[in-house]
């Protein structure tokens, strides 16, 4: 599979478990939203998809690469937004890609073609020589996205993207990475816990207290369109 397999995924934090075989699947093109409330374990996940944190059980397959057993090759696939800002503030939108290029391998011209392509395709290509100091919430947002795209992964990761923006950024953020999955093929995974960043095509996977309880699209889950009351059923209680 080319898109992103997560089977059995345990994992403990001490005495706590953290994730409890947790399994999904999301194939190429396909906008996937990881909706749970907070402590649900999705930043345990992402560290997991990322592999700053080892993995204790089950597997995880992206871009058609296991994690075990070719963790390079696997981890080479996936572009990651953090919910923590990692812009350096001080250079320009087109420096900090042009150092995150580097560090994949990318320079020169070749650099400079994915950079202004990837800044186009966020709207940001008129703030390429601004300063991230500079730059609002959204607009620093969709530079790091810009980011992770350069060396064109098959899985984008977004944890908690919209945190701290206001509710036009919310909104424009969240259209722009559907458009990427939509027009792009690329597999999405976004996590989050506000039901209204997901569209009714979407898949949903909710995740409480460790534990999948529904993968299913969006229209599915809540007919009437009401995604934020159905969530709160699921995760409400024990």
């Amino acid at each position: 599979m080319s898109g992103l397999a997560v089977s059995g995924v345990t994992h403990d934090h001490g005495a706590r478990r953290a994730l409890d075989e947790v399994s999904f699947r999301i194939t190429p093109g396909r906008f996937c939203a990881l909706l749970g409330p907070n402590g649900a374990g999705k930043s345990t996940l992402f560290s997991l998809l990322t592999r700053l944190t080892a993995l204790q059980a089950g597997r995880i397959e992206i871009g058609g690469q296991e994690m075990t057993r070719a963790p390079r090759a696997a981890l080479a696939q996936i572009g990651v937004v953090f919910q923590q800002s990692s812009l350096d503030p001080d250079l320009s939108v087109t420096e900090n890609l042009r150092y995150a290029a580097a560090l994949h391998g990318i320079w020169g011209r070749e650099a400079g073609r994915r950079i202004g392509a990837a800044l186009v395709r966020l709207g940001m290509a008129e703030r390429s020589r601004e300063r991230v100091s500079d730059l609002n919430g959204g607009h620093r947002r969709r530079a790091e996205i810009a980011r992770a795209l350069l060396h064109r992964p098959a899985v984008l990761l977004l944890d908690e993207p919209t945190v701290g923006l206001d509710a036009a950024s919310r909104a424009a953020i969240t259209a722009h990475v559907h458009d990427l999955a939509r027009q792009g093929g690329l597999t999405v995974l976004w996590a989050t816990h506000l039901a209204d960043e997901v569209a009714p095509d979407d898949q949903v996977v909710v995740l409480h207290r460790g534990r999948v309880v529904l993968d299913a699209p969006a229209r599915g889950i809540a007919p009437d369109g009401d995604l934020a009351a159905r969530f709160l059923d699921l995760t409400a209680a024990a």
